[in-house]
């Protein structure tokens, strides 16, 4: 059974998570097939932009306890090879090419956060709620960790990991995990669309080298190497097709060849 939908239309590839009986909850096979997915659209020029949702009332309860309950009774050698592939979709997700937006509807527990805090834009609506639920089933919140952190900072990543409680969707927008708070599914797909058609705009190339960019100079001390990389990035886009056509349609009061409307 096929649990994520890909559709793409109009440069946009949408991903939803289609188990709402058990409120888009993932195991092993919805993993990969996210991770197929995500490859699928990383390898389409068509793409432009990405965005992540879901199907029913919420956006994902996290792992799912049938999954959950078959890797209690494997060996570590076996659980570390299933984590394996949990830390590749969010590695995957994270490092994609293209911008990412997730629409968080209801509720984003455990897993499900990393997957938001790995998107380059998260929006969400009133009702929805966050729980790193890890600690309170013995366990704990490793592979997302890395992406949650950065996403919220250590502070707060040592109170909700530890206490492992439910915060609302301003709390999340306050922590850093998420960009905006909308009012309803109807508005969480109008700000999408908004979001959508600023990105359409923009250069494809451009958008590439700026998320690598961000991942670099986020990371690193703000030296001689990290000078002379920028220095290096500006140069190389200047001089490149998309660089080229960039600055002579801008200077020409003209859209630039990659500009779209998105229908």
């Amino acid at each position: 059974m096929n649990h994520l939908i890909l559709n793409i239309e109009n440069a946009v590839a949408t991903l939803s998570l289609n188990r709402p009986e058990v409120h888009n909850a993932f195991d092993d096979q919805l993993i990969v097939q996210i991770i197929n997915a995500l490859n699928q659209v990383e390898a389409n020029p068509n793409v432009r932009a990405v965005v992540l949702t879901s199907e029913g009332k919420h956006f994902s309860a996290g792992a799912d306890l049938n999954w959950m309950k078959r890797m209690a009774k494997l060996s570590e050698y076996e659980n570390r090879q299933d984590a394996q592939t949990l830390a590749e979709l969010m590695h995957t997700l994270n490092n994609l090419s293209k911008p990412t937006i997730a629409l968080v509807n209801g509720a984003a527990y455990g897993g499900a956060v990393g997957l938001v805090a790995c998107c380059d834009m998260a929006i969400a609506t009133e009702r929805s709620r966050f729980c790193l639920s890890e600690v309170k089933i013995g366990l704990s919140p490793a592979v997302i960790s890395p992406f949650v952190v950065s996403a919220i900072g250590e502070r707060a990543a040592r109170r909700y990991f530890l206490t492992a409680e439910a915060f609302d969707a301003h709390q999340a927008n306050h922590l850093g995990l998420l960009h905006e708070v909308v009012s309803d599914e109807v508005a969480l797909k109008d700000k999408a669309a908004t979001l959508i058609e600023f990105i359409l705009q923009n250069s494809p190339q451009a958008m590439d080298k700026t998320k690598q960019l961000i991942k670099t100079v986020s990371r690193a001390d703000i030296d001689s190497t990290i000078r002379d990389y920028t220095v290096n990035l500006i140069a190389s886009i200047r001089v490149s097709e998309e660089g080229q056509e960039g600055l002579t349609s801008f200077l020409e009061k003209r859209q630039a060849k990659w500009v779209m409307q998105n229908d």
